[in-house]
């Protein structure tokens, strides 16, 4: 079984995040950078896949030079080879624009299964996967909790809302997205570091001739707080249930 994994390195999350002056994007000089989690299981799950039925686990990463890290750190943990597309300044492009990107090389994998995570650490839009998978016109399925394999086809659980779970089938070749706990995370060993210097990393560049983006991303900003005090009146019967009304539909944590 051939594997695709798609990641993508991400700021650390104990790192102090600044907004660069330009207001489009943070400061990235002094971060430092992580795979991201989502991703991470997803790379799991695809090296267990591949302990139990055999193939080939082969990561793709689009990103700037320093990306090289993340993929040797996937290649440590047991992935057999990389696929790195150079690109500068991935942030500004949006997910329409990444999957296209990503498209173009996996369409000369010709892999039997594509795994990305559910979404990433720095913009969570959880949208790649399934846009990349309607590029490649190929089925998918989101928030995979377990996946079988069953001859030519899948077998997968997603996670639904309110303790729901969903069993789907689908043939293969296929994509899908992985929720983050699906399963434990192993560390990379002394062995699997000494090997990844030796494992084959493919470098693309990104084509120019794509279009890597529909929409402008005008300002990156943190959170304003603001404090607001209503006043509930009424009896306690009524104002109860205004309470609980207000809970309900505007802060939404009930």
């Amino acid at each position: 079984m051939q594997i695709v994994v798609a990641i993508k390195q991400v700021p650390a999350r104990d790192s102090t995040i600044r907004i660069a002056p330009h207001g489009r994007w943070i400061e990235e000089p002094d971060l430092s950078f992580e795979i991201n989690e989502p991703d991470a299981y997803a790379l799991e799950t695809a090296l267990l896949l591949k302990e139990k039925h055999g193939g080939e686990v082969t990561v793709l990463c689009a990103g700037p030079d320093r990306a090289r890290s993340t993929i040797r750190d996937a290649l440590a943990k047991g992935a057999d080879r990389a696929i790195h597309i150079e690109c500068e300044n991935l942030e500004s492009r949006d997910t329409l624009g990444v999957a296209r990107l990503l498209a173009g090389a996996v369409r000369q994998e010709k892999a039997d299964l594509i795994l990305t995570g559910l979404q990433s650490d720095d913009l969570g839009m959880g949208q790649t996967g399934v846009v990349l998978a309607q590029i490649l016109g190929i089925p998918h399925a989101t928030i995979v909790m377990e996946v079988e394999i069953q001859g030519s086809s899948l077998r997968v659980k997603r996670e639904l809302e309110d303790g729901w779970f969903q069993w789907v089938e689908m043939p293969l070749p296929a994509l899908l997205t992985i929720q983050s706990g699906i399963s434990k995370l192993r560390y990379a060993t002394l062995m699997g570091i000494k090997k990844a210097k030796t494992k084959e990393v493919c470098h693309l560049e990104a084509g120019s001739d794509i279009d890597l983006s529909s929409v402008t991303l005008h300002r990156v900003y943190v959170p304003e707080k603001k404090k607001q005090t209503r006043m509930i009146d009424g009896g306690p019967a009524e104002a109860a249930a205004q309470l609980v009304d207000v809970l309900r539909s505007e802060v939404r944590v009930l």
